[in-house]
């Protein structure tokens, strides 16, 4: 397809054309790495497809479906869709908070129990703030994104379903939100006068936030964080395990289902947040660097889809999707690796878990939409706000 078919209304609208213009590379590490991470369920069940693997498998093809049909939908849709979804998000997370259809699981009140089914609404937050913010910022000038009064309805955006979601307690979704919102606002031309004002504040509330705010379970995971030792069979077990795992890998592994932090039950959570120990341990440097190889790969392919786009929504859009996608793998490997508090964020794609993968599949699934319809325009209506 030549760029000048490209040009025309005619040809763009093409069912053939959009789905020849699908970055089928970005789709193919998607893939790969879920792929990695059904490897992986199977191997650490005692070489079986119960009770991980198979569900992986499963979710993961008809999000794969999802994720295409999305990707060939005008950006103009997720355009309009962009606040009613994100209030619908909101109403959602409300609801856990103030009806019996709360469902605590974990110590933390974050599921949404419909009867015939369970939810984590949080999760889905994060899409609909990405989508938000895109379409707020494509609406105002370089000039007020940069620095005005009017930089209070996405720091809103992204302040309530922050504090909701802590108050579950999710602190971990709760950062993912947060760290989102600031790399969107950082993405849009954010002035650095309010980026180090924002930055200082923040550390100058942390340690009052830690002793006074959080809950006591918190407290001690962030203390542990800092001397897993001093507790080495409770609130430091999860880190110290984590880290003999990743460890006893070395170069090579000790080989694929002969993990023993995994294998033998050492390793906690070892099918969601320390999967990437469980790699780590079995398939060793050359699997986990392959790994991280394959996310930065999708990281940097992402981006350039952003850098494409016609549209500022879609340029934001797709970045803050990307973004979103690169700080749940950072907070992941940090976590793991004895770098961070270990806050619940799973490797996405990888970790066994349905909320956190239909997020990014939607989610990619956005960005594939960009990239199909990259030369779309959209309109400058400033909207509700």
């Amino acid at each position: 397809m030549t760029a000048s078919a490209l040009t025309r209304p005619g040809e763009r609208d093409r069912l053939s054309v959009k789905i020849g213009q699908i970055e089928w590379r970005l789709v193919a590490l998607l893939c790969a790495i879920a792929g990695a991470g059904a490897a992986m369920l199977y191997s650490i069940a005692g070489s079986d497809w119960q009770p991980w693997a198979a569900d992986h498998v499963f979710r993961f093809t008809v999000m794969l479906g999802v994720m295409l049909v999305l990707a060939l939908i005008h950006p103009k849709w997720w355009f309009h869709a962009a606040y009613p979804l994100y209030g619908f998000l909101l109403f959602l997370v409300l609801l856990i908070e103030f009806t019996p259809l709360g469902y605590t699981a974990g110590g933390a009140k974050n599921w949404l129990h419909l009867g015939f089914i369970r939810i984590q609404p949080a999760e889905f937050v994060k899409l609909g703030l990405v989508l938000a913010l895109a379409r707020w910022y494509h609406s105002h000038t370089a000039k007020e994104a940069r620095l005005s009064w009017k930089l209070i309805f996405p720091l809103a955006m992204i302040g309530v379903p922050f504090l909701l979601v802590a108050k579950q307690p999710d602190l971990g979704s709760a950062m993912v939100i947060g760290l989102t919102g600031g790399a969107i606002m950082f993405l849009a031309g954010l002035s650095w006068r309010v980026i180090v004002a924002g930055v200082a504040a923040a550390a100058a509330a942390i340690p009052p936030f830690v002793m006074f705010v959080m809950h006591d379970y918190q407290r001690a995971r962030v203390l542990t964080f800092l001397n897993p030792e001093s507790d080495p069979a409770g609130t430091g077990y999860n880190i110290i395990q984590s880290k003999i795992a990743l460890g006893a890998g070395g170069v090579l592994g000790r080989g694929y289902g002969l993990g023993s932090q995994s294998q033998l039950e050492f390793l906690p959570e070892r099918q969601t947040d320390f999967i990437f120990s469980t790699v780590a341990e079995e398939i060793g440097f050359i699997g986990t660097f392959s790994l991280l190889a394959c996310y930065l790969a999708v990281i940097l392919i992402s981006l350039r889809i952003a850098s494409l786009s016609h549209s500022h929504f879609g340029r934001i859009a797709a970045a803050g999707m990307t973004a979103f996608f690169a700080i749940f793998v950072l907070i992941n490997g940090a976590m793991v690796m004895g770098l961070a508090p270990v806050v619940g964020v799973p490797m996405p794609l990888m970790s066994y878990g349905g909320s956190s993968m239909m997020t990014v599949m939607v989610g990619f699934g956005l960005v594939l939409s960009i990239r199909v319809h990259r030369y779309a325009e959209l309109p400058k209506g400033h909207g509700l706000f």
